[in-house]
């Protein structure tokens, strides 16, 4: 089994200290983060997971997909099996219409690997109960290929189901059989369409550890053990700056270019990309890898903030050589890697309503959503506990605990997501509950309650940050009491 070692950050020249201030930035910019490995000259310098997160905990990457999508297209280049140069409507003749437009038929697996197809956005999201991969052939395009930088993740999801008729087994599998001295975890997968092919631009689940591995093996070029892997000639122009990205990027660190399913960065590096701030950033004149998992959704510039802490708070003092051991340094660092957890939300931990309300059944008027009873119980004391929301969607019960003062890990209701959820009393009188969802899906749903007068009605506002599912706990419900 492939493994990395570990020692302390001194050992490899990166002052604990500096890693405790990185640490303590993101927190205090209140980033979710779920864990964080740094890798520096190949030796494991700092590894953490934020409670409920563990080293066990698989976790959704998105786009960080894309970039195993490319590894595996550069493997079925060095087998023969196809050429960055084909035309992929070669691949897809079941998929065409009667008429390909000329922009389409001439469209190449490179200009797919560069995000310089004829598509200015992802096809299948049209109208997701169609073919996806059909959608990539026959959604109009609008402008010609080979010539501009669109992040069209429609583009990588064909690359994977062009991987996947090639190898004839999922991708991952085929990437876990051919880069098997890297050990990926028995336990990864990659969610698939509804039509069976994987999700090679948005689907990978898998371990942070599995990140590691691959972010090494890209960092080796392709060499693991002295084993040739993947071509390094593939690597050396898959991480290099092929398409500009300045005129697209939402965030400074977005406008640094892109490769082939990689996007390039500010220190002269690249990256693995995936939403949320699931991330391999690659930092070749420093010899450091740092992977990080998180939920950065909803809150705005906050994967550059990952990237800024690390940037100023640890590169500045990395040395070529070792440095000397500081035990209380060393010491408070690993305090704060062990202690590291999803922090509740911020608010009173207790409010004279809760009292009036704990218990108390409401009855919703009629909505969409098929909610018709709620209620919530709150702990007897004042320094916060455990209180639980419950409440009857569609004629079923759910419960859904959470901490005052704490997380606590739970089962999301309905979709039965791994979850970490806490709230508090807010200074308008009113209760905030967070869920953090830690699953396949990674995501939040944020409820507040405002309650009326003396407990006799209560106003709902939901809002769920998800790509695509949880639509039911998005808006708003008003209920009244009700006698149970």
């Amino acid at each position: 089994m492939f493994t990395f070692e570990k020692t302390t950050p001194e050992e490899t020249g990166i002052p604990s200290r500096c890693i405790l201030r990185f640490l303590n930035r993101l927190e205090a910019q209140e980033i979710p983060m779920h864990s964080i490995h740094i890798l520096h000259k190949d030796r494991l310098a700092a590894e953490g997971y934020y409670a409920p997160c563990q080293a066990d905990t698989l976790h959704r990457m998105f786009s960080v997909s894309k970039s195993f999508t490319s590894i595996a297209i550069g493997l079925l280049a060095e087998e023969g099996k196809l050429s960055l140069s084909d035309r992929i409507v070669e691949y897809f003749p079941d998929k065409l219409p009667t008429d390909v437009h000329p922009w389409i038929a001439s469209m190449t697996i490179r200009d797919m690997l560069m995000m310089r197809t004829c598509h200015a956005s992802t096809t299948y999201k049209l109208d997701m109960t169609k073919d996806w991969v059909e959608s990539f052939f026959t959604t109009p395009p609008t402008h010609p290929a080979g010539r501009l930088f669109h992040y069209d993740t429609s583009s990588a999801h064909t690359l994977c189901a062009l991987a996947e008729r090639l190898s004839g087994m999922p991708m991952l599998d085929y990437l876990k059989e051919k880069l098997s001295p890297l050990g990926f975890s028995a336990s990864s997968y990659m969610i698939t369409d509804p039509f069976g092919v994987s999700l090679g631009g948005s689907g990978l689940v898998a371990l942070p550890m599995d990140l590691l591995k691959f972010g090494y093996l890209i960092a080796h070029m392709g060499n693991v053990n002295g084993v040739q892997l993947v071509p390094a000639s593939y690597i050396q122009t898959a991480t290099s700056h092929l398409s500009d990205t300045l005129a697209a990027a939402p965030i400074l660190e977005e406008a640094c270019g892109y490769g082939y399913q990689f996007w390039r960065n500010r220190k002269n590096g690249y990256t693995c990309y995936g939403m949320g701030g699931q991330l391999i950033i690659f930092l070749p004149d420093y010899e450091l890898i740092c992977v990080t998992t998180a939920d950065t959704q909803g809150i705005g510039g906050g994967n550059q903030t990952i990237y800024d802490a690390l940037y100023e708070e640890i590169l500045p003092f990395v040395s070529e050589k070792p440095l000397p051991r500081q035990e209380d340094e060393f010491a408070a660092l690993q305090n704060k890697l062990a202690a590291l957890r999803i922090s509740p939300v911020k608010g009173a931990m207790s409010s004279p309503a809760s009292s009036a309300v704990s218990g108390v059944c409401f009855h919703a008027q009629e909505n969409p959503y098929g909610f018709s009873r709620l209620s919530l119980t709150f702990p007897a004391s004042t320094d916060g506990g455990q209180g639980t929301l419950s409440f009857t969607l569609g004629g079923t019960e759910h419960t859904l605990p959470f901490g005052i003062g704490q997380t606590l890990p739970g089962t999301f209701p309905v979709y039965g997501f791994r979850c970490a959820s806490s709230g508090a009393w807010l200074a308008d009188g009113s209760f905030y509950l967070k869920a953090h969802i830690i699953d396949s899906s990674v995501g939040s749903v944020r409820f507040q309650f405002c309650f009326g007068k003396e407990g006799k009605d209560l106003t709902l506002f939901m809002k769920k940050q998800e790509e695509s599912l949880l639509n039911e706990f998005s808006g708003h419900l008003y209920f009244t009491t009700l006698v149970c």
